[in-house]
């Protein structure tokens, strides 16, 4: 027997059949893809949740709630869990080695669940009301951790002053020591008005041409 005669047995492999080969290939003009539409044309690709033109079901579902891009996550330790530890004090670097918490996140903090009874000294970036009442009832210590990020706020829009504007000039009284009434005003404007026009020129007449001729 020679390894070069060889063959599959007859049925097992099959001739790949070519599309676009001319009418005698058996799927000759359209080449398998029908006569119209964006899928006769080569380079098509369907859109993600495409549902043939009509509103896709991800479009048409409510949307509820928000995310919250200032949101803090903290990895969470209850005093009961540090209550079965041995030792007196703990810290985020020693929970670590204990495998008492995979990641530190923003920050540890300590909660008041469960039963606390020796003294232990505690540091955590934040403490429960609870769990600090607890660690003082049981003569231990919590020391606050500086150096969690807090969410910054928008500065307030500046407060633009506007400066009064300066009071007119009070007009000189008479030599009578009174001030002036609306009605001398107004007759001093006219007499303004008056000399006005005896100052200005009178308009010469221009001869006309019927008195030339």
């Amino acid at each position: 027997m020679n390894l070069s005669q060889l063959k599959p047995p007859k049925g097992q492999k099959h001739k790949n059949q070519r599309i676009g080969q001319g009418m005698g290939s058996g799927r000759g003009k359209f080449s398998g893809r029908g006569a119209k539409g964006a899928k006769s044309i080569s380079g098509y690709s369907r859109m993600r949740g495409f549902e043939g033109g009509q509103m896709p079901l991800h479009r048409r579902l409510p949307k509820r709630g928000f995310t919250n891009i200032f949101r803090k996550e903290f990895a969470i330790v209850n005093l009961g869990h540090l209550n079965l530890l041995e030792g007196d004090s703990f810290d985020p670097g020693k929970l670590l080695e204990l495998k008492l918490i995979r990641k530190l996140k923003d920050g540890l903090k300590v909660l008041g669940s469960g039963e606390l009874k020796r003294a232990i000294h505690v540091k955590a970036h934040l403490f429960s009301e609870a769990a600090l009442e607890k660690i003082k009832a049981a003569g231990g210590t919590a020391e606050v951790i500086p150096g969690v990020k807090r969410a910054e706020t928008k500065a307030p829009a500046p407060v633009r002053i506007r400066t009064p504007k300066p009071a007119p000039p009070a007009e000189a009284p008479d030599a009578s020591g009174a001030p002036e009434s609306k009605k001398d005003k107004k007759a001093k404007k006219s007499g303004a008005e008056k000399g006005a026009e005896k100052t200005s020129k009178p308009k010469q007449a221009k001869p006309s041409n019927k008195e030339e001729k």
